[in-house]
């Protein structure tokens, strides 16, 4: 057979959607088209659409508005949906790489293409996102996941040991020997494709539980698969209760993985559930999980100001500080504190917020009710003992769930903002005293559990080299004199330690390996016929 080699990934471009634009008229009319229906989303098992009870999808700026009614299943669903990932395995896994490369760089292109609009606004719709927030995570990064995704396992094919004279070794990646459970989030469309189609890209069956909020653009997902010609079984979609989905799933002794994304509590507690279940297994379940973030900005002295402003603005606000990525705490010298607050609080303030499908916001809302009420919660502690809200600080939910971008100085490093996940617009800053610079790297290094991004500024390229040795460990993706947020796939493969996950890099060969199992074999082309070692004969 020949040896075929993939595409050479590029990154998809981001398209500027301006004024006038080809692309923003034709958004403009899927959005005005779509707005217009209300979507069915079935479950998806075995290739065929599944319904149950339903329950309405509404747009999270606009929590009046139904955008779609999805179909939740039950125990016996997971169950179909496991047996349907058991019957398609090994017709699957034993596929040729490159055919099963050949879908996910057809669904890239589908995507990119024909695709690309209907992908965009329901991400916008369902999960309120700005065009551009969409664009460069629906469109761009999930082509960059297939495509990328692509040469990297084809890389770990060709990965092959050294054989010596009379020898022939080789290795081979198996799929895992059981189904793999996705569990994925709301907020980045292209994680939750991402979490089961890399499995699946390396021979595997997959049953996944995407998050009710996201189930508008997952419809979507689906559509670009079977389009792109995934066999059925291969990826099999549940909506329903997340205990019922999760205690049935993981209970199954073909469980082979989990590849997850969400909160680290529910992480924790999928962990020692598979801890409970450990010794029915099969095979012990590869455990793959990016979780929570308290992210942080350092500023030296030396920092540029109106780039640290810009990033605060940019990592801590776009869509809503819903990324685990976000900027949350942020440490600034007391020599800068005044100048960065002179330029920083009022362009918080200017900031706009509102329907995504008016290109003109910078923000839309938070994701739901319970979102907001929690998010709320943060914010009213920055109206409490030691606390000052700098920058908005309003909750509105008359019309939709909307948080104004907040900033929040706190007099405590280790206040409960500086040092609890919010997964929301409120950023909270403590400044430090400048002769105290290495008391205030303790504090960023161990004030939370967290490892996940972190970002510092300073113009010094000693100082930048000596900050980035002390905060070693803080951050699993680290930037200079960048914003914390925006890891590109096949550039910043992305994944954190400590509480924040297993630092598996999703978007690198490194997480690909994980939901494959090597397989070595020796052929000697003429194998002794004699046991005797020479040692065994006297002189």
């Amino acid at each position: 057979m020949s040896a075929f080699v993939v595409p050479e990934p590029k990154n998809e471009p981001v398209k500027a959607y301006a004024p006038g634009s080809p692309e923003k008229l034709s958004l403009k009319a899927t959005l005005k088209q779509l707005a217009q229906e209300v979507t069915e989303i079935p479950q998806w098992i075995g290739g065929e659409r599944v319904k149950g009870t339903n329950f309405e999808i509404r747009a999270p700026h606009d929590h009046q508005k139904v955008v779609g009614r999805a179909y939740a299943g039950d125990a016996s669903s997971v169950s179909r949906a496991i047996d349907a990932a058991r019957a398609a395995k090994m017709d699957w896994g034993a596929l040729p790489y490159a055919d099963r490369a050949a879908v996910f760089l057809r669904a890239a292109d589908l995507l990119a293409g024909p695709f690309r609009d209907r992908m965009n606004a329901t991400t916008m719709l369902g999960q309120s996102k700005t065009v551009f927030q969409a664009e460069i995570d629906a469109a761009c990064e999930l082509c960059d996941f297939w495509r990328f995704n692509a040469a990297f396992g084809q890389a770990l094919e060709a990965d092959q040991p050294y054989s010596p004279p009379g020898q022939w070794n080789r290795t081979e990646l198996r799929p895992l020997d059981g189904f793999v459970f996705a569990v994925s989030p709301f907020n980045f469309t292209s994680i939750a494709a991402n979490l089961s189609t890399a499995p699946a890209l390396m021979g595997n069956t997959v049953v996944w539980k995407a998050a009710p909020t996201q189930l508008l653009s997952a419809q979507v997902i689906v559509e670009i698969l079977e389009a792109a010609g995934l066999p059925k079984g291969v990826i099999n979609l549940v909506h329903g209760d997340p205990a019922i989905i999760g205690a049935t799933a993981l209970a199954s002794p073909e469980l082979a993985g989990l590849h997850f994304t969400g909160s680290t509590a529910t992480f924790q507690h999928l962990w020692r559930e598979i801890g409970s279940n450990i010794a029915r297994y099969r095979q012990y379940p590869r455990i793959v999980g990016e979780t929570g973030g308290k992210d942080f900005i350092f500023a030296h002295p030396s920092a540029n100001v109106a780039a640290l402003s810009t990033a605060i603005i940019r990592g801590g606000y776009e869509y809503q500080g819903q990324k685990c990525s976000a900027a949350s705490r942020v440490y600034v010298p007391r020599s800068l504190a005044g100048k960065l607050k002179e330029r920083l609080l009022p362009e918080i303030e200017g900031l706009k917020m509102g329907d995504p499908t008016d290109f003109s916001n910078f923000m839309g809302a938070v994701i739901d009710e319970r979102a907001f009420t929690k998010i709320s919660g943060y914010v009213a502690l920055g109206k409490g003992p030691g606390a000052r809200i700098l920058a908005g600080g309003e909750c509105d939910r008359s019309r939709g769930w909307f948080v104004r971008p907040t900033l929040i100085e706190v007099e405590d490093p280790k206040h409960r903002l500086m040092t609890e996940e919010i997964f929301g617009p409120v950023v909270t800053l403590w400044v430090y005293d400048d002769a105290k610079l290495e008391e205030a790297l303790a504090l960023v290094d161990e004030s939370t559990p967290y490892a996940l991004t972190g970002a510092v500024f300073a113009e010094d390229r000693q100082v930048l080299a000596q900050l980035t040795e002390r905060l070693r460990f803080a951050a699993g993706n680290f930037y200079l004199n960048d914003k914390p947020t925006g890891a590109v796939v096949g550039q910043q493969p992305f994944g954190g330690g400590r509480a924040s996950g297993t630092n598996d890099k999703a978007g690198s060969a490194a997480n690909l390996m994980r939901w494959a199992s090597t397989r070595a074999l020796k052929e000697t082309f003429v194998p002794p016929t004699d046991y005797r070692y020479p040692f065994m004969s006297e002189p």
